[in-house]
């Protein structure tokens, strides 16, 4: 199946060379929660030709208030399929290589067996987070990476700048300080927001998956950090680098 014209407003606004462009390039998702499942979704929705999504996770009830795959009917069945299936849906042409596992720090050199033209990084765990930056990094590839959408409500402080840039974010903060010391500098391009963490919503976690605490998450926060991610994709690939 070749039909294109799904993507009719979309060659409008960019271009039959920036389609094409879109068309043969190929982005990795790591992280399919609520900013990796939403960036997912636009990149493939824009034409993207080929996507590795990469999480090992299934849905959980309490995904519901933010994730793009969490339904009552999908609880319990793995993020990575979901996303494959209704992907699928959007775009049948599309090539999708999907990886069903959590991302181990040890193992993070794995996912990058392949080159990709962007790479969306999107665990909100610390450890594994910093091995996928830093791997992508070492090899040079373009990067875009969510800092923390947990802990806040306004939307219109999404800012986009190069990770040594961010501020007004606890979690780029940790990001920053620990990922100076694996040899990374300037070269990340991250999505933050400069809102105050309304700390008031911090809980603790059982510890599991490289995480001990999360802060509360209202439904459209995540998916516009991920709609952010996605647009810094798109408009470096085509129209618009997005300088920072």
């Amino acid at each position: 199946m070749t039909d294109r014209s799904w993507l009719s407003r979309t060659e409008l606004l960019i271009g039959n060379n920036h389609l094409e462009t879109l068309k043969n390039s190929h982005i990795l998702v790591v992280g399919l929660g609520g900013v990796g499942s939403f960036a997912a979704e636009f990149l493939a929705r824009a034409g993207i030709g080929t996507l590795t999504l990469a999480d090992g996770d299934v849905v959980e009830a309490s995904n519901r208030n933010r994730q793009l795959p969490a339904t009552v009917s999908n609880t319990g069945k793995y993020k990575v399929q979901i996303m494959h299936d209704r992907l699928m849906d959007i775009n049948p042409d599309l090539n999708i290589r999907m990886i069903r596992e959590f991302i181990q720090p040890e193992a993070a050199a794995d996912l990058f067996d392949v080159h990709y033209d962007y790479v969306v990084e999107a665990i909100d765990s610390i450890s594994p987070k910093l091995m996928v930056l830093s791997t992508a990094y070492k090899k040079n590839l373009n990067i875009v990476s969510s800092m923390g959408a947990g802990g806040k409500l306004d939307p219109t402080c999404l800012r986009v700048a190069d990770l040594m840039d961010t501020h007004q974010c606890p979690f780029a903060q940790t990001v920053r300080k620990r990922i100076k010391g694996m040899d990374v500098h300037r070269g990340i391009k991250a999505v933050f927001s400069t809102e105050a963490v309304i700390k008031e919503s911090l809980i603790m976690t059982d510890g599991t998956r490289f995480k001990k605490s999360a802060y509360g998450t209202i439904s459209y926060l995540p998916a516009t950090f991920g709609a952010v991610c996605s647009s810094v994709v798109i408009r470096d690939l085509t129209v618009q680098t997005v300088n920072i």
